[in-house]
């Protein structure tokens, strides 16, 4: 099994009086990563499960005496797909407050749906942690690099979910199974959803604009919705943790652009998926496409996992002087330059480096890539 970068974080917060919520999409290890805690613990546990009738029977109108019975002898309560279960927060709440020694760990695969039951019901008694299909990190760690590197055309097509990774000969049925299972009939149970075919317009639209600038109204104008309704989708994708945006960065300097926005996928594969093209990178028009989505969204991955809070955009002008992306923190500036060649060069535009403290300014490539996504372990390289 691989090891996921979060389990540690995770190890440290336990039994802390207060619940640890992990958030993810599904078939992302979400279940795998707490057996895992939990066998390395060697303590007692119950584990429920919300697709379960009997275990929502369990949890269903829950007082304290009731699940006392329910986790008498464990130590940990383990439940899965906690937000297929009614009330789940006030079950949560009363583990936690009445159960001191009791350590509870809830996974959901539709995060938007748990977090807006859980958000008030659990003020000041949870963790919280998202986790992504693996990151370059922990595949580096699980193998090495050289193995890895190896596989970087695949990640580009078929992207990272674990199964992914350890049945590579399933990708593409598993990939068209999880893009029609985990993005749409989990988003569609989301505030009663009934209009697939919209949703998954604009899921397509997204996937074929990755790494361009898009607004709500061009979004709306493609897909056939309103823009409200737009603006609803992308929150609940967002929140489902399916698609990111980096913002346009301004300083308020003349000429920048102010309000635009991209959208990129956690997961190359599921990209891939919804436009159902799984062409090898070498046969593609986009693998430059391929390859700004696949950096961006692992290293944003390598600092989620660290909980480093840092300002991700990108900078463009209106004479079309841009930067791939850029990383802000307490006004210095990182930038960043994406390309698929590793003989391609770029130049900086003089416009923001005059004008900003930039700390930085690199051009990644699949020769120094790993640098960028795991600097403390390559950043000699």
């Amino acid at each position: 099994m691989i090891k996921r970068t979060i389990s540690d974080v995770i190890k440290k917060l336990l039994f802390m009086r207060k619940a640890i919520i992990i958030y993810g999409p599904r078939q992302s290890g979400k279940t795998t990563l707490v057996r895992m805690l939990i066998e390395e613990l060697g303590t007692s546990f119950i584990e429920l499960n919300g697709d379960h009738a009997d275990s929502r029977q369990m949890l269903e109108n829950p007082d304290p005496v009731k699940l006392k019975s329910v986790a008498a002898g464990a130590k940990i309560v383990f439940i899965d797909e906690a937000q297929k279960i009614p009330d789940i927060a006030t079950a949560i709440k009363i583990f936690v407050d009445s159960h001191p020694d009791l350590q509870v760990i809830a996974t959901g695969s539709s995060s938007f749906q748990l977090m807006r039951n859980t958000s008030e019901s659990l003020a000041g008694r949870k963790f919280e942690f998202n986790l992504f299909p693996l990151s370059f990190e922990e595949l580096v760690a699980h193998s090495n690099l050289i193995e890895e590197r190896r596989h970087l055309n695949n990640r580009l097509i078929y992207g990272s979910h674990p199964e992914i990774v350890t049945r590579p000969e399933l990708a593409e049925r598993i990939l068209r199974d999880l893009s029609g299972s985990f993005l749409f009939r989990d988003i569609l149970a989301v505030d009663n959803i009934r209009n697939s075919v919209m949703i998954e317009k604009l899921v397509s639209a997204l996937a074929l604009q990755t790494g361009s600038e898009v607004s709500s109204t061009e979004l709306a104008e493609l897909t056939g919705l309103d823009r409200g309704t737009v603006d609803k989708y992308l929150r609940i994708l967002e929140q489902s943790l399916i698609i990111f945006k980096l913002q346009a960065y301004s300083g308020n300097k003349r000429n920048e652009i102010k309000k635009r926005k991209k959208y990129y996928f956690y997961d190359n594969g599921i990209l891939n998926a919804v436009t159902g093209n799984f062409l090898p990178v070498t046969a593609r028009g986009d693998a430059g496409r391929l390859w700004e989505n696949y950096l961006i969204s692992e290293r944003r991955k390598y600092l989620m996992a660290r909980e480093i809070f840092i300002n991700q955009f990108f900078w463009r002008t209106k004479q079309q002087q841009e930067i791939d992306y850029i990383e802000e923190t307490r006004g210095t500036f990182s930038a960043y330059e994406f390309k698929w060649n590793v003989k391609s060069k770029s130049a900086f535009p003089e416009t923001f480096i005059k004008n900003y403290d930039v700390k930085s300014a690199e051009v990644i490539n699949p020769g120094n890539y790993h640098g960028f996504l795991w600097p403390e372990k390559f950043k000699e390289d």
